[in-house]
């Protein structure tokens, strides 16, 4: 590389040398005459865009004087080619050696004026700077904010903490350029709100409290959950088998009650869910389903392993509307179906004993970012089937004004959900109001907040009535409430729930039928009858500490009583024949008689775990 630019600096000295003595010759054939020599005098306090004003100024050659002093200049400059280079000439030196070469005459006879044309060109170098840099913080001030679109509604994101700061600062006096992109581009629609995005909801009974995904991409979401429990119950059965609970199931053993795998897919305003089932929820959900006797090709076998599995699409409009069809949750009765979300392990009745999936449709519409309207077509309560000749109807209203209230509202109406009973027709309101009445997370108490839930339904047509006994037949409906107090300690860390409810249920109806010699919704047991009119009232309370070192696990300590008016509950001697189930599920068994009582006090122990 040397060698080169060696031989590259010797040519040049070649061609300077025969360029002077062409001048020479030219010199003395030809009589001094006037020579006009035009400088670019740059102004750069004008603005980028703006035409360059020409200056003249005439100089005459009146000798060969002023030749030679070109001719000296012109050798040194080509000496100096050939010196080793050690690096780029910097950007005030290049104009100003290319200035003197242009004219090297002016540059001696005037060197107080090539001085200001090099500190001009320093100037003008300074002001394109902050022209530019005035530019960019314009631009960024006028970008409006990024908006992904995704499966569920648009989500707006915040500009980073640098464009931030550009665009709040007030910039230098704009260049024309970017005032004019700025007028002739069109002026963005500002982004609307996500739904309930205005608040953080992590407090909600029933909602969970992560913060942020362990992971996400722009297409999918992943989710995973894991519920291990253990249940000591100091009835002892003798069977380990617990009845009555749509959360607890056995005594006295470590049980994986659910796992999930799953997560949201999202992608071009196209959405899906899917969460796997494991574990005991994949045999208890389907057993108090009584629809798949209905028909053939078992409904419980073929979604055993599937708690939610739905499709959908997003629909840019108002404040985003969504529109899934599959098994999604029904979160009647307030508490989730997964135990991580909820301030306490056993749930009251009014939740246990309501839907926890739907199988159909339904349209989510949020008019305002503080408004959800959801209404449903399913195929029955709490069913993959239906059990007649007619679906269910419902919706939810969900409303949260500010960011410590929220209020609920789910309907059920229409539906034939009594197995092989046609023309009985089932009602019901779900109603629950949250508020969050202390927020101080920089105290030792950091936040309280309570919850309080009103269920009212009822069932008439093929035996039954909504209105008391009558010709008709019995009264069967149900109310029932339930009230729980959540306290949040050391900036969340710890959480203490106390609460419990009460329900009434004549015709028990929404009761969970003990699983009795293997008896399920669909075979009925003849040891607790769910026949018209039959009475059920029911009480509970429970004390919950949760230990929440991580957003992602809770370590949970639970005692529950529970109290019924019959006897429902599991007692010392079980509810399982001896030598194990007898003939078809829920028949008699000669000589075995379940021990059934009318209380249950137990402890719960639980690893609760969601990514």
């Amino acid at each position: 590389m040397k060698l080169v630019f060696t031989l590259l600096c010797a040519g040049a000295v070649v061609f300077m040398l025969r360029f002077l003595a062409a001048l020479l010759r030219e010199r003395k054939s030809l009589s001094p005459r006037p020579m006009r020599v035009y400088f670019a005098k740059f102004n750069p306090a004008k603005r980028r865009g703006e035409l360059i004003i020409m200056n003249s100024k005439s100089y005459e050659h009146k000798s060969a004087l002023g030749t030679g002093k070109r001719a000296a200049f012109i050798i040194v400059a080509a000496l100096a080619l050939t010196l080793p280079l050690h690096g780029q000439h910097t950007a005030s030196d290049v104009p100003a050696a290319a200035s003197v070469s242009a004219n090297p005459q002016a540059s001696a006879a005037t060197p107080q004026s090539e001085q200001e044309i090099v500190q001009e060109l320093a100037a003008m170098k300074k002001r394109i700077e902050q022209l530019e840099l005035a530019l960019k913080q314009h631009e960024s001030a006028e970008q409006p904010t990024t908006v992904v679109q995704t499966a569920k509604a648009s989500t707006p994101v915040a500009p980073s903490p640098t464009v931030a700061a550009a665009s709040t600062a007030t910039p230098a006096v704009p260049s024309e350029a970017a005032l004019s992109t700025a007028d002739s581009s069109p002026a963005a629609k500002p982004a609307k709100e996500e739904p309930f995005a205005f608040a953080d909801w992590t407090w909600l009974n029933g909602n969970a409290r992560t913060k942020t995904p362990a992971f996400d991409s722009k297409f999918f979401t992943p989710e995973i959950r894991a519920d291990v429990d253990y249940i000591y119950d100091l009835n002892h059965p003798k069977d380990d088998t617990i009845g009555g609970s749509s959360e607890v199931f056995r005594s006295n053993e470590i049980n994986l009650t659910q796992l999930g795998v799953g997560g949201d897919f999202h992608y071009d305003n196209v959405r899906a869910r899917l969460m796997t089932q494991f574990g005991l929820y994949s045999e208890t959900t389907p057993r108090n389903d009584a629809s798949p006797a209905r028909g053939q090709w078992n409904l419980a076998d073929a979604y055993r392993y599937v708690s939610e599995a739905y499709g959908g699409y997003h629909i840019n409009a108002l404040h985003g509307i969504n529109v899934d069809a599959g098994i999604f949750m029904s979160y009647v009765g307030l508490f989730s179906y997964y135990n991580f979300d909820n301030w306490a392990y056993q749930p009251s009745y009014v939740s246990s004993n309501t839907p926890w999936f739907f199988t159909g449709m339904r349209v989510q519409i949020f008019p305002t970012s503080h408004l959800k309207i959801e209404p449903w077509l399913v195929n029955g309560w709490q069913s993959y089937g239906r059990f007649n000749g007619r679906m269910g109807v419902g919706g939810q209203i969900l409303w949260r004004p500010n960011g410590w209230l929220s209020v609920l509202g789910n309907q059920y109406a229409l539906g034939e959900d009594a197995l092989n009973t046609p023309g009985r027709v089932r009602y019901h309101t779900d109603d629950s109001i949250e508020v969050k009445y202390y927020d101080h997370p920089e105290r030792m108490l950091s936040k309280a907040a309570f919850s309080l839930t009103g269920d009212l339904g009822c069932e008439h047509g093929g035996g039954v009535s909504c209105y008391g006994d009558s010709a008709k037949g019995p009264k069967q409906d149900f109310l029932g409430f339930m009230l729980y107090n959540r306290l949040w300690f050391h900036k969340d860390l710890y959480g203490l729930t106390v609460g419990g409810g009460k329900i009434n249920n004549p015709g028990r109806y929404l009761v969970l039928l003990p699983p009795i010699n293997g008896a399920t919704a669909a075979s009925g047991t003849p040891y607790f009858t769910e026949n018209p009119g039959d009475p059920y009232k029911a009480w509970d309370m429970s004390g919950t500490f949760d230990y929440m070192p991580s957003q992602y696990i809770t370590f949970r300590w639970e005692f529950d009583h529970r109290a019924a008016n019959v006897p429902y509950f599991s007692g010392s001697g079980g509810i399982t024949p001896t030598g194990g189930n007898t003939g078809a599920p829920g028949s008699v068994v000669p000589g075995f008689t379940p021990d059934l009582v009318k209380d249950e006090n137990r402890f719960d122990l639980a690893i609760l775990v969601k990514f």
